[in-house]
Order: C-alpha cells, then structure tokens, then sequence
C-alpha cells in the first residue's frame, strides 16, 4: 500500500523542528530513521497530515562519553553505538544488544531516539536502557525535562512523551569496572522482533559477592519488566548457577504474558524463566572475569 497524502518538512535545526510541532501539533509526527514510521504508514495504521523528517539536525547525532555518564543523541544511529570501541569499552551490553537489533540494513537507519519512542516491548533497546538504569530527555519549545523508563514507558508503543516534544538524548551511568553484562532473546528468525528477550546486569564485591544486580525482560508484558524481586535474592551472595536458579524460578509467579498469535502466554512464561537464568549466570561469570 501507500501511505495518505501528507506534508514533508525538512528542519536541519532543533528550535525550526520544535516551533513546527507546536504549529501543526497532533497532525505532525515526527521522523528520524523511518523504520517504524514509514511501514505503519505504507499500511495506513498511521496517517498523519504532516511529516517532520528531523534527520538533518546535526546536534542530535553524536556519543560522548565521561567518566561518569555515556551521551547518546536523538539522532545516533544503530550501527554508531554498535561499532564505537569506547562503548564497548565500558559498556558492553550495548554494543551485545546492537548485534541483535533487526539487519544491517535496519541497523545503518534506525536512530536510537526513534527506537525508544517507538517503544515496541519486544524491542532490545527500551530493555537494555531498563537494565542500565538510563535516563531519556525530552525537549519542547518550553522546557526540557529527563525522565527515568519507568517513567517514560507507559503500555504497548505508547510513551509519556508529549506531541510537542522530541527525544534528544540517553544518558547512561557508567558502572564500576567489577560488573558484567548480558542480553539474550528467543526469535523465530534471526532479525525478527523477539518472543521473549532478557538482559542482565551484576557487579560484585572485592570478595566476589554481588553488590547489585539488574534483571529486565521484554515480551511479558507493555513495558520492559524489571524484576527487582529476582535479583534481591543474589545480594550478598556468591552468585552460583543453583542459586540464579532457585531465584528465577520464580519468575513464573510475579510475570502474566499474553498469549498472541506467535507464543502462548505459558510459553512466553517458560522462555522468560530460562532466559533470565542464561543472562544472569552469563553477566556473572563476566563479572567474575573483569574483576580478576
């Protein structure tokens, strides 16, 4: 199909893309990459009156990174955040979860900003920004405001983000040297969105216990879950694979998925527990390794 007849802007500054939305509001919507947009309006499931296409605004495409935080712009693309040796560096995970986001092809046009306002739960971004514990920041004309992923994700493809706003940035805190990461997901083909996808996060102590501890999982639900109430029970201890067993085995009380036309809810249950164990037993023993 084709889409409906609308109008394209091409703003190559942030303060024309904003003064745009506030002049066409909630018959605007806004393009980065177009990999979410443009086949929800091949099919017509979209339809808006205006198109502001901001991928020539420059000061939204960029990585920065700080001894503390890692920047990440609007407008950063996949394949940046994938092949940049620094982030790989001191933030693995994201350079792991690239790898798994859609093809090349989808890799070397989606931005980061579109992916997470896209806020497909089955996606690996919004996951992996849950589990590092990312902030997300909103600019209008009026203000700018930073919110954490609770906050912003609210149900299935729907945000908190207002139709005056555009994503500018992630900013995610660099952890201590002692912490692994991993994120694995089951798809019925290489490329395709997940059935059920989980990353993990574990940094230990100087005497190899775990000092903190993140577990996230996608497709179980509108938003990423975090499962605070897993991971509590790792605090402390050493993290031994009967252990992480024993805690995700109650993963099958505190998730309730929906079953859909790909997986059963009971299913999605079951594959939500092996995967956690995989991530959690995988970030541990990396955490094991960059400790020593």
């Amino acid at each position: 199909m084709k889409p409906a007849v609308f109008d394209y802007y091409s703003p190559s500054e942030l303060d024309e893309a904003l003064c745009l939305l506030d002049e066409f509001g909630y018959d605007a919507k806004i393009m980065s990459g177009g990999q979410s947009l443009i086949p929800m309006m091949n099919m017509r499931l979209a339809r808006p009156k205006v198109v502001i296409d901001i991928s020539k605004i420059e000061e939204l495409n960029y990585i920065r990174i700080t001894d503390s935080v890692i920047q990440i712009g609007g407008l950063t693309r996949h394949f940046q955040v994938e092949e940049s040796k620094e982030i790989e560096q001191v933030c693995p995970l994201l350079t792991e979860g690239m790898k798994l986001i859609g093809h090349s092809q989808i890799r070397s046009r989606g931005t980061i900003g579109g992916s997470v306002v896209h806020a497909d739960p089955t996606a690996e971004l919004p996951v992996m920004l849950s589990t590092l514990g990312a902030t997300i920041t909103l600019a209008s004309s009026e203000e700018v405001r930073t919110l954490t992923t609770d906050e912003f994700f609210m149900t299935y493809l729907t945000t908190t983000i207002e139709t005056n706003e555009i994503l500018v940035s992630i900013e995610i805190p660099i952890p201590p040297a002692n912490t692994g990461y991993a994120i694995d997901e089951f798809t019925l083909r290489k490329g395709d969105f997940a059935i059920v996808l989980a990353a993990a996060s574990v940094t230990l102590d100087e005497q190899g216990k775990v000092k903190s501890a993140t577990l996230c999982l996608g497709g179980v639900d509108g938003v990423p879950v975090l499962l605070d109430e897993v991971t509590e029970e790792l605090i402390g201890n050493f993290p031994d694979s009967d252990l992480i067993l024993e805690c995700c085995n109650r993963i099958g009380d505190l998730v309730d998925p929906e079953p859909d036309i790909h997986a059963s809810g009971e299913y999605r249950r079951d594959l939500s527990i092996t995967y956690a164990k995989r991530v959690l037993e995988r970030a541990a023993m990396r955490a094991v390794n960059r400790k020593g």
